[in-house]
């Protein structure tokens, strides 16, 4: 294979991927259609909870930018599951017990994470289009497309209603998953160590893409089986995720290695703890119905999150990925064990 360029750089993995990516993007715009298809008839039909909510939107030819949208947004969230699901199979036990080799994981944990960060920016850019068609403050041709691109693409830019929490959230999403997402293809310049190290905070992108999901989802918005399924959704992510943090495919990642320093074996554990109160939290959500989502003709109640609080765990979140540069780059390379050890995405 072809060395990287000078940027660091792998253009023939680059290019193999985006090459295997085609079939899953067809797919995957293959359902957007179909859910796009679904959300029209539930306006015409008249049963659209996003209707229901705004009542302006029930025109489904004037919006369907909107209703695109909210189309690539669902499916985006969908194949953000499944290439989550695909990294924490190929970097835990799963491929030991899986009729699918672990090259084969791999290869579809790049494919549809490459598929993910073009059905995220989709959702985006429907979004800028809608609001600049809509023009809603009468603003020139210049000035409606700085206002919408402000507003779609600024992180903390929109400034109303639920969305001043949720397209911030949604936003970190998407701009934090194209670093992390496509550090893979820069893995000559970074070393395989530091990409192994930051890649695994990619799971962040998805908890922010969920979260920004059951706050602005409107057909996920009141309480009721299609939100409580959300959350169900989130078991499978929380239980490999814990398979992965107990037995991880690389052993020199096991924490009951003794070699490894006391903080990452403190670490180990608070990933660990962190996990398995997201389990009970899910489980508690799924038999109870209930996570604070809101009841139809009910007065909601005002966010409880804000957008400082967002921006303070971005900075804890930016500290984490610092310290973890320092400590690779400052910790020996230990050469690899003979037997037994693999190498793994996440």
């Amino acid at each position: 294979m072809p060395a990287p360029s000078r940027t660091g750089l792998d253009r023939p993995a680059l290019r193999a991927d985006l090459r295997a990516a085609v079939p899953d993007a067809t797919i995957a715009l293959g359902i957007t259609v179909a859910i796009f298809g679904w959300l029209y008839e539930r306006v015409r039909a008249e049963t659209s909870a996003t209707v229901a909510v705004m009542p302006f939107l029930a025109d489904a030819n004037e919006y369907w930018m909107y209703w695109a949208c909210q189309a690539f947004g669902w499916s985006a969230l969908l194949w953000a599951w499944l290439t989550t699901m695909l990294g924490l199979l190929r970097s835990g036990p799963g491929p030991r017990r899986l009729p699918v080799s672990a090259v084969r994981l791999e290869r579809w944990h790049r494919s549809t994470s490459l598929t993910t960060i073009g059905l995220m920016f989709a959702h985006a850019a429907l979004f800028f289009a809608e609001l600049v068609r809509a023009n809603s403050d009468g603003l020139g041709p210049l000035g409606r497309v700085w206002s919408a691109f402000v507003e779609t693409f600024v992180p903390g830019g929109y400034g109303s209603g639920t969305g001043v929490v949720a397209i911030l959230l949604g936003l970190l999403a998407l701009y934090l998953a194209i670093p992390l997402g496509l550090l893979y293809y820069f893995r000559g310049g970074t070393g395989a160590r530091l990409w192994r190290a930051l890649h695994r905070f990619v799971i962040v992108v998805y908890v922010l893409s969920v979260w920004h999901t059951l706050l602005y989802g409107t057909n996920v918005w009141f309480d009721g089986w299609p939100r409580t399924t959300l959350w169900l959704l989130q078991l499978p992510v929380a239980l490999v995720l814990l398979a992965r943090l107990l037995a991880p495919a690389r052993r020199a990642e096991r924490a009951r290695d003794a070699s490894r320093p006391a903080w990452a074996r403190v670490l180990w554990g608070g990933a660990v703890t962190a996990v398995l109160g997201a389990i009970a939290v899910v489980v508690a959500v799924v038999v109870t119905g209930r996570d604070g989502g809101r009841t139809p003709d009910v007065p909601s109640a005002p966010l409880s999150v804000t957008q400082g609080m967002v921006w303070a765990g971005l900075a804890v979140f930016a500290v984490g990925v610092a310290a973890t540069i320092l400590v690779v780059r400052r910790s020996p390379v230990r050469p690899p064990r003979r037997t037994g050890d693999r190498t793994a995405t996440g």
